[in-house]
């Protein structure tokens, strides 16, 4: 059996708990030519923007470009880009680690299938005292109307950087994909209903995850999960690829991404 797979006790504590964490896969030096290639990515996609769709949600931009949709900081008139989906096709490198064994056999274990294909790729930038928070939120009421599959759906968190409280690391309510999609928060905003209701996981669950750059976080779609901002003087930038079983298109994409066997 490869030492890739998750172990038993490993994927047991991703079904009771809705994630499991794997501390520095990746060296220092694989991540330091990840992190060129992310900010490569950044400048394609920004090249991108003068020529994509601008439009607003509750105050914060959006511009979809012909390739991707770029999200960018909170604050009035910000030029800072939080988030670029997807990502993948906007330099090699990105390509190349989505169909890494490192990640895909793990998933592999997670989905049951022997063949995966990409859902999507995502970039989340928090920069140095700048990055903005993600609220409590679960990925699946994002994706229940684009297929029929969304409990096999999961994520991983590749951290281009170290994880920690004070740049804003990723938080998981334990146990809290075990209710299912739950309701969003009414609060007669466009987004809201995207923001999980408060009321319906218990925050004493709350898991900040934290770990060295190259650490690989695994999440059900149904986690319950979020982020506090950056208020340290280093970046936490971090990739998200979200996996499904082969030969199904990817997200609003008309195009299937199998993963390389």
């Amino acid at each position: 059996m490869s030492t890739n797979t998750l172990s038993a006790p490993e994927l047991k504590a991703y079904h009771e708990d809705g994630y499991v964490v794997r501390p520095g896969v990746f060296s220092h030096t694989a991540m330091t030519a990840l992190a060129d290639a992310v900010e490569e990515s950044v400048l394609r996609a920004r090249a991108e923007v003068p020529h994509g769709h601008t439009y607003y949600l509750d105050g914060k931009r959006f511009v979809d470009t012909t390739s991707c949709t770029v999200q960018f900081e909170h604050t009035a008139d910000s030029d800072e880009i939080r988030v670029i989906e997807p990502i993948h096709h906007l330099h090699a490198a990105i390509n190349a680690l989505v169909d890494d064994p490192k990640i895909t056999e793990p998933m592999c274990a997670i989905v049951g299938q022997p063949r995966l294909a990409l859902w999507t790729a995502k970039l989340n930038l928090k920069r140095a005292e700048a990055g903005s928070g993600f609220g409590w939120h679960q990925d699946s009421p994002y994706w229940m109307h684009n297929c029929n599959h969304v409990d096999l759906l999961p994520n991983v968190m590749i951290a281009i950087d170290e994880q920690t409280p004070d740049n804003g690391c990723f938080e998981v309510i334990r146990g809290s994909h075990r209710h299912g999609i739950l309701p969003g928060t009414v609060d007669g905003s466009r987004l809201g209903g995207f923001f999980t209701d408060p009321k319906t996981f218990d925050l004493t669950q709350r898991q900040p995850l934290t770990g060295p750059a190259g650490s690989l976080f695994f999440f059900s779609p149904h986690s319950v999960h979020g982020s506090q901002p950056n208020h340290s003087n280093r970046a936490r930038r971090a990739l998200i690829f979200t996996y499904q079983p082969a030969d199904k298109p990817m997200l609003k994409i008309n195009a299937v991404r199998n993963v390389a066997s």
